[in-house]
């Protein structure tokens, strides 16, 4: 019992932590892991004197960390900030103002635009390149660029669902569930989170539609960005089809991790970058998402304790989420869905999915007798990713659009924001899951 109620304290005050503030995420968790393991949470079952305990606890902390999701998200987002300063991404947005017939027409092309990008690089990366153009765009029509950010941040969030590439979160149920880059297409034989993700798209941008129909004023000639270099692009699609091809070298008997592959491409990709601007690769260095990196790690340190037998906690929501349910698949993938949405709204959507997933797996066993049941564990992918496009708390990508808004002297309420991104979230979440439903139950 000790156990269990010292990490049910730490967790609880380091959640509501990141509740509240974007700020010293990282931190927080890594404080939380220290607490525990001074508190020997880590090395219950360890025997010997401190400092056998304490390398225990070290074992178990790296053991909790998934390195596989850590390598494809370190090695993507490599080539990711590459592709991002090739200037690709900005020269088809350019494209597509130019060719559009109104204001309107424009930017429901540009976010549509930016949730296919922010299917290969980070939400808030596919932000900052594409907000200028909706900024420049508002600045001489003289109007609010309030809707055009609110619509490209809440684009950005919604395909990075449909990949095992996309973001943090897929990254994390691939890791689990052991899924290949093709798995999110199809999976048994049946269409998988990826058409799913599409039929909620679809539904989202007719809302993001009916938002900008009223934008009726031309267009006006933009200057395009000229590409930089074309192999980041050349290399982000090969990764693409090396991820593809991995069932058929498994079904070979080779079995790559795709985190090695992924920090493959992204070794390559930086070698090509120190060849050909020095400077410019170490910059990106400099900048790399380090925090996030942490930010992962002290995750699955944190939630993965919930999880250990002398600890139990995972056990305990997972009996009472099937006492609710009893034997309903329908009624747990309701609750899965419609608690996952309203609790990201508000708390960052990869700690609580981390948190989330050895629930659903013993729930999946109850139900279905089956280690992972993909109705339940898709529907909790889709409710927490897309939940965060409520609130502009709810997504890293929605805080950095409202400061950069800010910086334009537009203040956003919750309420203004919530006006675009509460029905969008509803659109999407409701047929998404509808699709689910059909196809998995």
């Amino acid at each position: 019992m000790y156990y269990k109620i010292s990490a049910l304290v730490v967790f609880v005050l380091v959640y509501g932590f990141l509740a509240i503030s974007k700020r010293y995420r990282a931190t927080a968790l890594w404080v939380g892991v220290l607490v525990l393991l001074l508190l020997g949470v880590y090395s219950a079952d360890a025997t010997g004197g401190v400092g056998q305990r304490a390398v225990a606890s070290a074992v178990q902390v790296f053991r909790l960390i998934n390195w596989n999701v850590m390598g494809i998200f370190a090695g993507v987002l490599i080539v990711a900030e590459f592709f991002v300063l090739s200037k690709v991404p900005v020269r088809l947005s350019d494209i597509l103002i130019d060719r559009s017939k109104n204001v309107g027409q424009a930017m429901l092309l540009v976010c549509l635009l930016t949730s296919v990008v922010s299917i290969f690089v980070e939400n808030v990366v596919a932000v900052l390149i594409i907000a200028p153009l909706a900024l420049q765009l508002s600045r001489r029509l003289k109007i609010s660029a309030i809707p055009f950010l609110t619509g490209i941040a809440i684009a950005s969030n919604l395909q990075g669902t449909a990949t095992l590439i996309g973001d943090p979160p897929s990254m994390i149920l691939a890791g689990e569930m052991n899924l290949s880059f093709n798995d999110f297409f199809f999976l048994n034989g049946k269409p998988s989170i990826f058409f799913a993700v599409q039929a909620g798209a679809l539904a989202s941008f007719i809302v993001l539609w009916l938002v900008y129909r009223k934008y009726k004023q031309p267009t006006f000639y933009v200057e395009k960005e000229p590409v930089t270099s074309w192999v980041p692009t050349v290399l982000l699609a090969a990764l693409v089809a090396a991820l593809s091809t991995m069932p058929v070298l498994e079904r070979l008997g080779v079995h790559p991790p795709a985190g090695l592959v992924c920090m493959i491409f992204g070794a390559i990709t930086f070698g090509w970058g120190m060849l050909r601007d020095r400077a410019e690769t170490l910059q990106v260095l400099r900048k790399y998402d380090y925090p996030t990196v942490s930010f992962l790690m002290g995750v699955f340190a944190l939630v993965g304790v919930l999880g250990l037998p002398h600890v139990g906690l995972i056990e305990d929501i997972q009996r009472l989420i099937t006492s609710l349910v009893g034997d309903s698949r329908l009624l747990a993938f309701l609750i899965i869905v419609g608690f996952s949405v309203m609790f990201s709204a508000f708390v960052d959507n990869v700690p609580y999915l981390t948190a989330m997933l050895p629930v659903v797996k013993g729930i999946s066993m109850q139900e279905t007798g089956m280690a992972w049941d993909p109705l339940l564990a898709f529907g909790l992918l889709v409710g927490a990713c897309l939940g965060g496009n409520i609130t502009p708390v709810g997504a890293a990508a929605n805080v950095v659009s409202v400061g950069l808004l800010r910086r334009e002297g537009e203040h956003v309420g919750f309420w203004q924001f919530m006006k675009i991104g509460l029905p969008f979230t509803l659109a999407a979440t409701v047929t998404a899951s509808a699709f689910l439903w059909l196809v998995w139950k």
